[in-house]
């Protein structure tokens, strides 16, 4: 596709590019940032607000701590495995302000999962909630792990109110199973002893990586994403670029310092760590980390303590919390932005959101491997449900064929994404890399997509789920978008599974709602939904589906118990 396609289809107030001289680095939008912000709340957790003052100060503490009292030098990684909780951000940007590459870990990795991991990054320290000390034994001989830093859920409370915290969680709710770490150094600790060390001056460029970020699994074995600090800071301000989108009153719909964004996805997750971590950064937000999003009630509790402006979720999450007799009781009067990634956003998922909350839910698409955000919706009655809006400033698109060759407007093939955000490559693994990256940066996403005339990209499914029926082309995300607008249907997920006959067969699972759905009721509708050879062979009820803990649902895992 032409350079200059989209020009002239985004729409007032987004700009065509982004200056990536304006920063030097990531660490360099966060010393900015708490300078310029620095009695604006930055983090909100379980009762506490952390200013832009008072996190700048936590970081150089953690930073200073790692300069002076280990042997971690620049470049040298670190795994940070804690979920939303204030410790986090002071975690990531204090190992980024002394030079280290950060390894976002899942909290949830089960020891095998974790071990891989830190065996393949290297990891030379690791900070952790103490709820997951029990793995982190059972996998320490088996990496270079020297450094542990623990963490606990009351660390930032007022003392007693921290005392009690910690107690509730370990004998109380006995959410700390128990374990055997000596030589590991309180989080408190390690801010008090770190406190007041200047920081060593560090030469970090736009090349170094910051990010180490493994990738989904969804259809593998997971790989380290080298993201660099300019990729960060590329996608931060494309991002910024996307919001700056003029409103009603034509000003710019993300107001610097006056947005409070809810944050319920994983901050390790890199949607949530670009979008929150740092767009939400450079603009002066506040963001209210979610804990446990999973318990809907609390969640729920949470939200009716904030006039929130902003909501970044995905199609799971969207589905728990309307589902929720409570949720249509909150206000939502302030809430002008509701974004939606990491998984594909169901239709009937997103016109209910609208219905209920009075703010349409706005589709991008991105993959780790780009920073992630590759492509947005223009807001408001720009938006198109069904798309995932156009690629973000400075980023080109391109479908291809099988052997290569650029396909045109409104033809089906992978799709092609060349910008800023765009990966280093892979760590270690130059073969995987090259696979993917081509000599002139274009990255192939493994993702079916359409490009239309007026410039609205159309992800029709990944390239490895593809079905094949009797010579038809099949795609999983069409059947499960018709098959999620079902009212009986709380999810559902499609595999192709061998066929005799055709060759592959069409394979539904289905979670019902309460109240359940038969076989045979499904085994209509879809009948009068889709072309014989779309209408599922096989379906299976099943109380719950495989998901990554953003949500994507895990097909892989799906094929495997067939």
């Amino acid at each position: 596709m032409h350079p200059d396609f989209w020009n002239d289809k985004r729409p007032a107030g987004v700009p065509l590019d982004i200056d990536m001289t304006a920063f030097t680095s990531v660490v360099d939008v966060f010393e900015r940032s708490c300078k310029k912000f620095a009695d604006r709340p930055a983090f909100s957790n379980l009762g506490v607000t952390l200013t832009y003052a008072e996190l700048d100060r936590h970081s150089a503490a953690f930073a200073g701590y790692l300069q002076q009292h280990t042997n971690l030098v620049p470049g040298d990684r670190i795994a940070v495995q804690m979920p939303n909780i204030l410790q986090y951000p002071i975690a990531v940007f204090g190992a980024l302000r002394a030079g280290l590459v950060v390894v976002n870990t899942n909290p949830l990795y089960t020891s095998r999962e974790m071990r891989h991991q830190f065996k393949s990054a290297g990891i030379r320290a690791l900070v952790y909630l103490n709820m997951f000390g029990k793995r982190v034994q059972e996998v320490l001989e088996d990496t270079e792990i020297e450094y542990l830093i623990e963490a606990k859920m009351g660390d930032l409370m007022p003392t007693v109110k921290g005392w009690v915290t910690n107690l509730v969680v370990d004998k109380v709710k006995k959410l700390v199973p128990s374990y055997r770490l000596p030589q590991a150094i309180p989080f408190k600790q390690v801010l008090q002893q770190g406190a007041g060390h200047p920081l060593r001056s560090l030469q970090v460029r736009l090349d170094d990586i910051a990010v180490l970020q493994y990738t989904g699994g969804t259809t593998g074995l997971p790989k380290g994403a080298m993201l660099t600090h300019g990729n960060l800071v590329a996608n931060m301000q494309q991002i910024r670029g996307c919001l700056s989108q003029h409103a009603e009153d034509g000003l710019p719909l993300l107001k610097e310092g006056q947005e409070i964004m809810v944050a319920p996805l994983p901050l390790y997750h890199i949607y949530a760590f670009t979008a929150n971590c740092m767009c939400m950064m450079v603009t002066g937000n506040h963001n209210i980390l979610i804990t446990n999003p999973r318990d809907i009630a609390g969640f729920i509790k949470e939200l009716k303590n904030w006039r929130f402006t902003a909501f970044l979720g995905l199609n799971t999450l969207f589905v728990a919390l309307m589902d929720h007799p409570e949720f249509k009781t909150l206000d939502f009067s302030s809430l002008k932005l509701t974004n939606s990634g990491g998984t594909a956003l169901v239709k009937a998922t997103a016109e209910r959101w609208e219905k209920l909350t009075g703010c349409r839910i706005v589709e991008g698409y991105g993959l780790t491997e780009t920073s992630p955000v590759a492509s947005a919706n223009p807001y408001g009655g720009f938006a198109r449900l069904g798309t995932v809006g156009m690629p973000v400033p400075g980023t080109l698109m391109k479908v291809i064929s099988d052997d290569g060759a650029e396909l045109g407007l409104g033809e089906r093939g992978e799709l092609c994404v060349k910008g800023p955000q765009v990966m280093k490559g892979y760590w270690k693994n130059p073969e995987a890399t090259a696979e993917v990256l081509d000599a002139e940066g274009w990255f192939k996403t493994g993702d079916i997509a359409v490009i239309d005339p007026d410039g609205y990209v159309r992800i029709v499914d990944r390239k490895k789920d593809l079905i094949i029926v009797s010579g038809f082309n099949v795609y999983p995300n069409e059947i499960e978008d018709i098959v999620m607008a079902h009212p009986k249907v709380a999810n559902c997920a499609v595999i192709g599974v061998p066929d005799e006959r055709t060759g592959e067969a069409v394979k539904l699972f289905v979670v019902p709602r309460a109240g359940g759905v038969g076989v045979e009721e499904l085994k209509a509708y879809c009948k009068d939904n889709f072309t014989g050879y779309k209408v599922p062979k096989q379906i299976v009820v099943r109380d719950s589906l495989p998901m990554t803990p953003v949500g994507k649902i895990l097909r892989r895992e799906l094929r495997d118990t067939v």
